[in-house]
């Protein structure tokens, strides 16, 4: 008998990770589960007044990973459950028109200010990865793949696929670099007494991409605007002279 309820007891043991699993396959507990922490993120971030060191985005990563490691549930299953609101990031990114409609006008007269933030944001995000990563002997693949480390993930995948980096590793210093941007770019413009919102958007934006942007959107509508301007802009010019530049070399 005795016998009998251990193996009772190794059996529940056996069945508990796969009836997790199973558990977190479904999308309505997964997607649930995810606004859940995006609200516990953001009401953490709010009760800080936005500090740039809770940043929600790498809050609600730290949350995610250390339930999934808690429950011993792998990122793939959650991914593919979660897969609404992956979805959902198109949409989310279209919502950007709405504050650049807003500031058209403002946009329209800074067409200098733009292309000199552009001319200078664009060749340093490249440098700044890739020729760091080169400087320190890594493979021709790693510094590739860190090359378009500043442009927004779908774009900066393309990309890396494209002049022959890792595609996994271009997604995590992608992931690094915005949430890296969101954190410390308030912090710096504020120390190099920078008060000019659209100095402030473009920068975040340009070095950030959508991060960045979110960051800059909880600062001011025409920060807001102006990021979303330059990671857009930045990402197009990117992907097309990228590709030339790395061909020619």
């Amino acid at each position: 008998m005795h016998r009998r309820k251990q193996g009772h007891v190794s059996g529940l043991e056996h069945l508990a990770p796969s009836s997790l699993r199973t558990l977190a396959e479904q999308p309505l507990l997964a997607t649930g589960g995810t606004v859940l922490i995006y609200l516990v993120g953001s009401r953490i971030s709010r009760a800080s007044g936005h500090h740039p060191i809770l940043n929600l985005t790498l809050l609600a990563i730290v949350i995610v990973a250390c339930c999934l490691d808690a429950i011993g549930i792998p990122y793939e299953t959650y991914l593919r459950a979660a897969d609404h609101i992956h979805f959902m990031l198109g949409p989310a990114v279209v919502l950007l028109s709405v504050p650049l409609f807003r500031q058209r006008a403002t946009i329209c007269g800074s067409a200098p200010l733009i292309a000199l933030a552009l001319t200078i944001g664009l060749p340093i995000g490249i440098i700044s990865g890739a020729g760091i990563a080169w400087a320190l002997g890594a493979s021709p693949r790693v510094v590739l793949s860190l090359a378009p480390k500043s442009v927004t993930s779908g774009i900066a995948l393309g990309i890396s696929e494209q002049i022959g980096g890792v595609p996994g590793l271009t997604v995590v210093v992608v992931i690094m670099t915005g949430i890296t941007g969101a954190v410390l770019g308030p912090i710096i413009t504020r120390l190099a007494k920078i008060e000019d919102a659209r100095i402030v958007g473009l920068a975040m934006g340009i070095a950030s991409h959508g991060i960045g942007t979110a960051r800059a959107l909880q600062i001011g509508e025409t920060a807001g605007a102006f990021s979303g301007l330059g990671m857009a802009l930045n990402g197009v010019l990117t992907s097309v002279l990228l590709p030339v530049i790395i061909y020619f070399i």
